[in-house]
């Protein structure tokens, strides 16, 4: 409080000159160097108030204040554009995947615009980079032992003639009987499902009750990953900031141990497997979406990882 008012007393002509960064924003020695990203908007909507509060004006609020401490602040975001969801709202709008994420990202773009939130950079993930950003780690994951294939149960339209990706089956949740859970999780216990647990399924598209098929997936060898992550979540609780929910979350899933997870989906929009025997694939959204914030920075610089791997700044 002394500090404060004895500021206030000397006068905006005693405050520190802004900080003004080169074009494009880049880490600089010596100074506070801060990568700011806010969850990547889905691009199957019109944002809302509570969109924007609940995603980008918290970040960008916080940008605006790192930026009045002088610290070299980048904040970057972008539309998500990959998944079930955006196919589900190409078909109800009558138009493809690409035309649906163009119109979308071109809404998001301007909303923002309107509101005045301060990115230095607004992308998007259906872009090169994404794809080779995202295919590069795949194979580092291959590479390293940390992917599993395995023959998985699937539900299968036969009237669409297509396998049915999470967002394309409705039914009754398994475990506490709701009547509109998704293929991957109910939204009312907020438990993950296998589509092939669900009640009375139904296509979403055509309300045709499909059948249980076979087919080959790839997964995450998330148990691989166990031993080392107990240690590292121990010391992250003890010394950051989760909220009460979120290490509630992480301790259930470890507790029950961590279950290989499926990244691939039969289905054509979405980041192609480069991989013999899946090329026909794509990745699942969850593990393709979180890389965008690579590739968006990569959009806005060739130099994204002097970000994203440089911890000594």
């Amino acid at each position: 409080i002394t500090a404060a008012a004895d500021a206030w007393a000397r006068g905006a002509a005693a405050l520190p000159k802004p900080w003004h960064p080169q074009k494009p924003v880049l880490p600089v020695e010596g100074m506070r160097n801060v990568l700011i990203t806010s969850a990547l908007p889905y691009v199957n909507n019109v944002p809302h108030l509570g969109n924007i509060i609940g995603c980008v004006l918290s970040a960008d609020t916080f940008a605006r204040y790192c930026r009045l401490r002088n610290w070299n602040t980048l904040y970057v975001c972008g539309t998500d554009e990959y998944g079930t969801a955006t196919e589900t709202k190409a078909v109800e709008e009558g138009l493809t995947p690409r035309e649906i994420c163009d119109k979308y990202n071109a809404i998001h773009a301007d909303i923002y615009r309107w509101f005045h939130i301060s990115f230095d950079y607004f992308g998007r993930t259906t872009t090169p980079h994404q794809t080779t950003i995202a295919q590069d780690i795949f194979q580092r994951l291959l590479a390293r032992g940390f992917l599993l294939q395995d023959t998985v149960e699937q539900l299968q339209c036969e009237g669409c003639r297509r396998f049915l990706a999470d967002r394309f089956v409705e039914g009754i949740c398994p475990f506490c009987g709701y009547e509109e859970a998704r293929g991957d999780q109910c939204d009312k216990c907020g438990k993950l499902i296998n589509a092939v647990e669900l009640k009375r399924p139904q296509c979403k598209l055509c309300r045709g009750v499909p059948v249980v098929k076979p087919t080959q997936h790839l997964f995450l060898d998330l148990p691989k990953l166990e031993e080392q992550l107990e240690p590292w979540l121990e010391h992250s609780w003890s010394t950051g900031d989760w909220t009460a929910n979120a290490r509630y979350i992480t301790r259930s899933w470890i507790r029950d141990g961590l279950k290989p997870r499926c990244i691939t989906r039969d289905l054509k929009w979405g980041t192609p497997v480069p991989l013999d025997g899946f090329r026909d694939k794509v990745f699942y959204v969850w593990f393709d979406a979180p890389i965008g914030y690579l590739s968006i920075t990569a959009n806005y610089t060739d130099q994204w990882e002097r970000w994203w791997k440089n911890p000594q700044q």
